[in-house]
């Protein structure tokens, strides 16, 4: 159908010229796809969408990509290099927004009515450079006059405390796998002004709302200013998400007495919470009673809790949700009576506490009608521990949805080797039916298809060596092993445990203990501005790369790389490249995790704790096929209970963790990094260490030496690979998409 068009803008001089030229008929080639319709339609409310590029991907949904990928090469082009031109948009950061991403694919391909619905950032979360070895933050416009984005003629007015704006809806449509298509909605206000941004950083006047709306996403909250801003942004993506629920549902025959027939929303974590509020204000407005609306819009709502740490359920204070959205507050209030009513004043259950600050999650919990973890283990202390008392009360709202990836990106998109050579053995039936995976197991000792992936690998990281070299002018040996640890810098993910590990290796070489091969240890991770330990952990890393660079006894058997401003793209080229996977948080902490299931589709192994989702992939390798270390769920829990977790002692009489612990102030260190910083993290960890590194240390040490010498043996190490490829299917999006209709959505 598109033959002629495809080899026209083939044959076009300049790459840009090929690549506006794939983006127009791309688009509408998705137009002409058509949208999914039905009575019923889900609102995907987020305050991310990590959607990385969107060329490669929806050439892949359309079937057009082998089209594409044969005329470009016809004229001696490449896919790769046209995709250089696409800018990444910059609407997400972590696991939260590359999910959401995942989970408008899958919702699109199962043919589902939904849609996405966030706000429009202009500058993203921040660009991340490094400078002197520290975490510098820059801005990360995305925006061009030619993009995905399509304005619409969609806008409703937001009215804050002292404040109204006009918003204007922006759609990206988004199309399924061999389907229709359905579109996120992202919201934006034509005042914003990118200029209000002081020179090269991300500072900028948090009080001039009109001009800083939308310009970052999560902008800094370490002062009054930044936490008033994220609360305008909260309100301001989920009054227009309320506003056009309404609406739409209108215009297909509600009544909105049957508003629930017609829409149902998912709260993705707590910034969408105010949603709840706003559609009872709005339903009330609209003449219905009180009651009545808190029974509609309880029916309607349902919350995804992506957390165990308390400190990350977001909680306001009153006078602050005053100043920004008074006409909330009544309703917000009333809730609050509501349920302080029925449960006999429980401190426990109440929204709002004796300090004057609102629970968000507690509003989503008592007025929505579904409440689920993210994995099997997450949900169980979800139910038992963090959040018991309303799993006592709702015990029926409570469910687990464990996350998924959507296999068109990261097998199919990232690692056309690997996708050619499945696809030679099982049929194309895994494209859709990730659970076919599976019929892999019959190959499991053809040495043949062994020595394929193993090969595919090394092309693989070939591709990871010549695209690192080109981007960050780093060299790396394709022949080593390459331990990878990417995803969002927070101390409970523990890249300082990794960081230690690093330096009991190359304490090891220096006394002479050398590697049967050599190793390269990949971090990609931004720090929030304000967390001052992450970027103290970023600093960390960077230094023992540039101390082990500078060693020659050293650097030819190590190497450190932390990737610069680490994004989806470089995900694309780094996970089909991973040998290990470094899934190592505290156990109990980590909710899921997404980048296990990344991984170990693409072969890579893991190293991980019984943590998140890491127990299903346990369950679902076998002992033989995942490397698990450090202490249980429970025993973490026990000793927050019990207060009994020292990390001083350990210090204190464990001499050879204290070694590693002190090379982190050793003169070497000081002599390329920040005096400061180092000892303030050397600090952290030996008088607090929250996250129990030095619990965990020794084990992780023992178990990590295990896989570099398992590598050795490379016919088994091929039969652990096939083994978690076999067995990813489990982690498809598909399957938590059609487990979320099934169980709480019920769309056509």
């Amino acid at each position: 159908m598109y033959e002629n068009e495809i080899e026209n803008i083939a044959s076009r001089g300049t790459n840009e010229e090929i690549y506006y030229g794939l983006l127009e008929l791309t688009k509408n080639a998705m137009q002409q796809r058509g949208k999914i319709e039905g009575k019923k339609k889900l609102y995907y409310i987020s305050a991310e969408f990590l959607i990385g590029k969107l060329l490669s991907n929806n050439l892949i949904n359309l079937g057009l990509y082998d089209q594409v990928e044969d005329a470009l090469k016809k004229h001696g082009k490449s896919m790769a290099e046209i995709e250089e031109i696409e800018p990444e948009p910059s609407l997400g950061n972590g696991g939260l927004g590359r999910l959401a991403a995942c989970f408008l694919d899958s919702i699109a391909t199962l043919g589902l009515n939904g849609d996405g619905v966030g706000i429009n950032y202009h500058l993203g979360l921040f660009k991340q450079e490094f400078d002197k070895n520290l975490q510098k933050e820059v801005p990360n416009p995305w925006i061009k006059d030619k993009s995905w984005l399509r304005r619409t003629d969609t806008s409703y007015e937001v009215i804050f405390g002292g404040l109204r704006v006009n918003s204007v809806m922006y759609e990206i449509d988004v199309t399924g796998y061999d389907n229709k298509c359905n579109t996120l909605k992202l919201f934006d206000i034509d005042s914003v002004d990118e200029n209000i941004v002081q020179g090269e950083s991300i500072y900028f006047n948090k009080e001039d709302i009109r001009k800083n709306l939308t310009l970052f996403l999560y902008p800094d909250d370490s002062d009054y200013q930044g936490q008033l801003l994220r609360i305008y942004q909260q309100y301001f993506m989920v009054s227009n998400a309320a506003q056009l629920i309404i609406d739409e549902a209108a215009a297909k025959g509600s009544n909105l007495y049957d508003l629930a027939d017609y829409a149902v929303v998912q709260i993705n974590d707590t910034h969408p919470t105010m949603v709840i509020p706003e559609l009872i204000r709005l339903l009330v407005k609209k003449g219905i009673d009180m009651d009545k609306a808190i029974d509609i819009v309880s029916s309607m709502c349902a919350y995804t809790n992506h957390t165990i740490l308390a400190e990350a359920l977001e909680k306001w204070p009153v006078w602050f949700l005053d100043k920004v959205v008074p006409q909330l507050m009544p309703i917000i209030k009333m809730l609050d009576v509501k349920v302080k009513e029925k449960y006999n004043n429980n401190p426990e259950l109440a929204i709002i506490d004796e300090n004057q600050q609102v629970h968000m999650a507690r509003i989503d919990m008592h007025y929505g009608f579904s409440v689920n973890g993210v994995a099997a283990l997450h949900t169980e202390i979800l139910k038992n521990s963090e959040l018991k008392p309303f799993y006592d009360i709702y015990p029926n709202k409570f469910n687990n949805k464990t996350n998924g990836i959507t296999f068109r990106r990261w097998l199919l998109h990232s690692n056309h080797e690997l996708t050619g050579l499945i696809s030679s053995k099982i049929g194309d039936g895994f494209k859709k039916d990730a659970n076919e995976l599976e019929k892999l197991m019959q190959f499991k000792d053809d040495e043949a298809v062994l020595k394929a992936i193993t090969d595919i690998k090394m092309t693989k990281k070939k591709e990871f060596k010549d695209y690192l070299l080109k981007k960050e002018n780093i060299e790396i040996d394709e022949n080593s092993i390459i331990d990878v640890q990417v995803k969002r810098l927070h101390e409970y993910k523990r890249q300082q445990m990794n960081a230690l590990y690093i330096i009991h290796k190359y304490m090891d070489i220096k006394a002479g203990n050398k590697p049967a091969r050599p190793i390269t240890f990949v971090f990609g991770a931004k720090a929030a501005p304000a967390y001052t330990i992450a970027k103290d952990i970023i600093h960390l890393i960077l230094c023992l790369s540039k101390v082990i660079e500078n060693d020659p006894e050293v650097s030819p058997y190590l190497k450190v790389v932390m990737l610069e401003n680490y994004n989806v793209t470089y995900a694309e080229k780094i996970i089909p490249a991973a040998d290990i996977s470094e899934q190592i948080s505290l156990a109990s902490k980590e909710a899921s995790g997404t980048s296990n299931m990344k991984f170990m589709l693409n072969g890579a192994v893991t190293l991980g704790t019984e943590d998140g989702a890491n127990v299903e992939i346990h369950e679902l390798v076998g002992d033989d096929n995942i490397y698990i270390f450090g202490e249980k769920s429970d025993t973490v829990i026990e000793h927050y209970a019990k207060a009994d977790y020292s990390a001083e002692k350990i210090y204190d009489e464990d001499p050879e963790i204290a070694k590693l612990v002190d090379f982190i102030i050793d003169k070497k260190m000081f002599a390329v990094g920040n005096k400061k910083s180092l000892i303030r993290l050397y600090m952290e960890i030996v008088t607090k260490d929250w996250f129990m590194t030095l619990l965990d240390i020794k084990d992780y040490i023992r178990v990590k030496e295990q896989v570099f010498k398992d590598y050795e043996d490379r016919a088994a190490w091929s039969r652990k690979m096939i083994k978690n490829i076999a067995m990813a299917g489990f982690f498809s999006s598909d399957r938590t998409i059609a487990q979320y209709n099934d169980d709480i959505w019920h769309l056509d």
